[in-house]
């Protein structure tokens, strides 16, 4: 029996499903002794170099940098990536994608070109798999890579004319490597390429990276071969079941086409792949792909980091919709589609379809918001562009509608089209790139937390051993590595480093910062020398101490004892067993859909986001705080246990939605209630926890809502500090404590009596004053121009000023300022029917707080402004005046 009829796949080309490529594939290099691992998760959560996993490779960093001993040198795997680097392309093409999924199979110093190159070709081409016409496979090979062109031509007996000799950016990993660097491992490549038989060009299906040099310095010879070589290679599954099932574009495969057509009917337009149309179906698609699997990791639409991207795919797919005609939202309809086509492979996302689709509505429903009130913006930008005969929407328009108004720049570039007018991109772009450095965008990571340094420290030392289940302190450990303003250096002195430094020890008790869980801090000691530890930080499997040298001189090698503040781990302890009761609360009272999405805990405070669309009641919450209470009374044992992760789940333990497990997992059980695979500390027992309070439930983002709580001595101080002001309360209002509603509803009216009282006096003050303003205002035109500084009013008056000289002494136009607080506040008006007349409100205001230092807007009829400048506040009046006699043409 061949070995695809005994994994019962179909081996003819036109009819391979995807779901059947990915597990052929596996299955081939089982048969070549590689491991099969599964998927690493999308958001790596010990891997702050990157936001996204972007290869197959990422979660093989320490088998390929040789680092302890391996529990394998083979593997494979189907790995899932989201790349947002070709963005614009995505539907543009026929292979582009921000997510995606890569085939490869990987050699740690163990098999390396020839076996690569043979097994490529053979399942490529080999009856019992792929049977792809070998007539139609092309290779590329880095030019100076003999050895890879003399497989390729004598081993596999390829025609010479159909293997490419490229240059370094096109076959070298990283592409330029032995020029333009950077140092560090790299190697030549070899890519392999289909050409279609209904279609010109080519499709480059795999590429196999042959890791054998170690850059150091500038040419010539400044790539040394390396003692054990590796293996890492590519396979794109789209492009592959693309070519597999007869079809021009990724897009039309048994996958992706049946989203493009839920996208299709979802937006009731007809989906034609060479229309312009078919290019937006298409982003859609990919985009909502991507979304999906992200806001299942946890990741929700925010401003920073992977919640950043999630938010733009998702306003670049609301955004096609809307330039389609879908004004309302609709992307939440697509992730059942999704997960369709998808829940094969991975069938935990059906777990999470309602809170996926919860948290897309409610980001897309503020976005659509947000594009409603920016195309007011945008159309007074295009009426000034029109009015001065210009052509193109300039960079700093486009940056302001971006940046303030929340207006995509393809959104502006859309609609500018429509009158016939080009964005200045460029210039966009350049600002965009400003923003992003005063801003900080982008800046992920501190000076010591520096990937060279730490990479290079993992190679000698492997990881950091970690003791902290065991003990807070430990003596006679040795400093492994420093790292000191992003570079290594063999010691620090006092007063040397002004930045923070960090520490690598071969063991530790510092727990690094992992799961929620903050890291900890305390001290360093050794023969002359003190390391105040402020914060700890994990980087896969090693542990950095970030502090200052108090004093004396440390440097790598030295013997140290590691003291871990007690009393602060003794508040972490209490936080983290609490967020274990909070979860299990939160089931009892509201159901298990409300999954973990994000934690942290740090001394006696915790903060834990769960998947929920609407507020907890105060009846639900005073539940929740019941529930953990009863627990903590309960005084049940703390139990932790290292077992197999089958086994774990088998057993109830809860994971969380895109954690990443290894296969030997600890799993903390608090009595009969709570058991979850969790890597941080616990206490023995939940009585520990002494007492808990809730003090606060908000939302976080779209379907997602956070409780904040407090435990143990913090918590009994909450309570103190809340008697304390009711105390301090009853006193100032000469009441008893039970009595304090009843005496604030008192106040309450009260107060409202005084306010329309002074009300009803501030009318009769401002009807006293408009016939002065009426008698003294310049008439233009028969219309009335009012410009006026007022003195001792407030903002509400200055509208009342409004409201009375438009119904008495029509028509009229409005502005009028006072000093307010020491700030100016202004407000403009016209009667309506000066609208017609091309008088604008909004368009006096901006013009007069300019002047002042400030700015504002509003309606056309009436908008008001603040400004900084009382000393120009006249100025500005007269500006408006100014504008108003303009348009009038006075």
């Amino acid at each position: 029996m061949s070995a695809s009829s005994a994994i019962g796949l179909a081996s003819a080309p036109s009819v391979m499903k995807t779901n059947d490529l990915r597990e052929m594939y596996l299955a081939f290099f089982e048969t070549k002794g590689c491991v099969r691992r599964l998927s690493d998760v999308l958001v790596p959560r010990d891997d702050p170099t990157v936001l996204f996993t972007p290869a197959g490779m990422n979660q093989f960093k320490t088998e390929f940098l040789g680092i302890g001993k391996p529990e394998f040198t083979r593997a494979t795997t189907c790995q899932k990536c989201l790349r947002t680097g070709d963005i614009s392309n995505v539907g543009v093409t026929a292979y582009h994608h921000t997510f995606f999924e890569m085939l490869g199979n990987f050699s740690f110093g163990d098999y390396f070109k020839k076996e690569a190159i043979h097994w490529a070709w053979e399942f490529l081409t080999g009856t019992d798999w792929l049977a792809l016409d070998a007539d139609r496979l092309s290779v590329s090979v880095y030019e100076d890579d003999d050895e890879a062109y003399n497989i390729w031509r004598e081993g596999v007996g390829l025609p010479s004319e159909r293997i490419r000799r490229d240059n370094a950016d096109e076959n070298f990993w990283p592409a330029g490597a032995p020029t333009a660097g950077p140092d560090g491992v790299c190697g030549p490549c070899s890519e392999i390429f289909f050409h279609p038989p209904a279609a010109g060009g080519e499709v480059e299906i795999w590429n196999l990276v042959f890791t054998q040099f170690n850059r150091v310095g500038d040419p010539p010879d400044n790539l040394r071969p390396l003692p054990r070589k590796n293996i890492d290679t590519g396979m794109g599954l789209e492009r592959t079941a693309a070519v597999l099932q007869g079809v021009e574009s990724n897009f039309e495969t048994d996958v992706l086409k049946p989203l493009c057509l839920a996208v299709s009917d979802v937006l009731d337009v007809n989906y034609e792949f060479a229309a312009s149309r078919g290019r937006a179906i298409r982003r859609i698609a990919d985009h909502m792909r991507a979304v999906t699997f992200c806001i299942h990791e946890g990741v929700v639409p925010d401003r920073e980091k992977q919640n950043y991207v999630v938010r733009q795919l998702l306003r670049r797919a609301s955004l096609e919709g809307f330039l389609l005609g879908r004004e309302d939202a609709f992307l939440y309809q697509l992730v059942p589609a999704v997960v369709d086509v998808m829940r094969h492979p991975y069938p935990e996302l059906v777990e999470t379809v309602e809170t996926v689709q919860n948290s897309v509505r409610a980001e897309e429903t503020q976005f659509l918001g947000t594009i409603q009130r920016g195309l007011d913006q945008f159309h007074r930008c295009l009426q000034r562009i029109q009015s001065t005969g210009r052509s193109e929407i300039s960079g700093q328009d486009a940056f302001v509608l971006h940046t303030q108004e929340g207006f995509l720049i393809e959104l502006t570039e859309a609609m500018a089209a429509r009158h016939n007018l080009a964005v200045n991109r460029g210039e966009f772009e350049r600002l965009m790139r400003e923003h992003e450095i005063t801003s900080g965008a982008g800046l992920f990571r501190d000076s010591v937390m520096a990937e060279g340094p730490i990479d290079a420290i993992r190679k000698t030392t492997g990881g950091t051993g970690f003791l902290g289940y065991e003990t807070t302190l430990a003596d006679d450990l040795e400093v492994a590595g420093i790292i000191a303003e992003q570079e290594l250096v063999e010691c620090v002195e006092e007063f040397g480093h002004d930045s923070p430094i960090g520490v690598v020890l071969n063991y530790s008790p510092f727990y690094g910062e992992a799961g929620g869980q903050v890291g900890d801090s305390g001290t360093l000691t050794g023969d002359g020398f003190v390391f105040r530890v402020l914060d700890t930080q994990r980087d896969g499997e090693l542990l950095i101490h970030i502090g200052h040298l108090a004093s004396g001189r440390l440097e790598v090698g030295a013997r140290i004892t590691a003291a871990v503040d007690g009393d602060r781990r003794a508040g972490i302890r209490r936080a983290h067993s609490a967020t274990h009761l909070l979860h299990h609360a939160l089931h009892r009272t509201i159901g298990e859909q409300a999954t973990q999405r994000g934690s942290k805990v740090e001394s006696d405070s915790l903060r834990f986001d769960f998947a929920h669309k609407r507020a907890l009641s105060p009846d639900e919450i005073r539940q929740v705080e019941d529930i953990i209470n009863a627990r903590i009374a309960d005084g049940a044992a703390i139990t932790t246990e290292i077992m197999d992760l089958a086994q774990a789940r088998e057993s109830g333990a809860m994971a969380l939605f895109g954690e990443k497990y290894p296969d030997r997992v600890r799993v903390v059980r608090i009595g009969e209630c709570s058991t979850e695979l969790c890597g941080g500390t616990h206490l023995a027992n939940s009585g520990q926890v002494g007492l808990c309070r809730v003090v606060s439930e908000e939302p976080v983002a779209k379907g997602v809502r956070r409780i904040v709580a407090l435990t143990g001595p913090r918590a009994l101080g909450q309570v103190r500090c809340a008697e304390n002001l009711l105390n301090e309360l009853a006193g100032i209002l000469k009441a008893p404590i039970e009595d304090l509603p009843r005496r604030a509803a008192a106040l309450q009216e009260e107060l409202r009596s005084t306010k329309h009282e002074l009300a009803e006096r501030t009318k009769e003050s401002v009807a006293s004053g408009i016939d002065e303003l009426v008698a003294s205002a310049e008439t233009v035109h028969d219309v009335r121009i009012v410009s006026r500084q007022l003195n001792e009013v407030s903002r509400e008056t200055l509208r009342d000023y409004v409201d009375q000289l438009r119904s008495k002494a029509a028509p009229v136009a409005i502005v009028l300022g006072a000093v307010i607080d020491g700030n100016v506040a202004m407000i403009a008006a016209v009667s309506r029917e000066l609208l017609e007349r091309g008088l604008n409100a909004g368009e006096c205001v901006r013009i007069s707080a300019k002047v002042a230092g400030g700015g504002g807007g509003g309606r056309p009829d009436m908008a008001e402004a603040g400004a900084k400048r009382p000393d120009k506040l006249p100025d500005a009046l007269a500006a408006g005046a100014g504008y108003y006699r303009q348009k009038l043409g006075g």
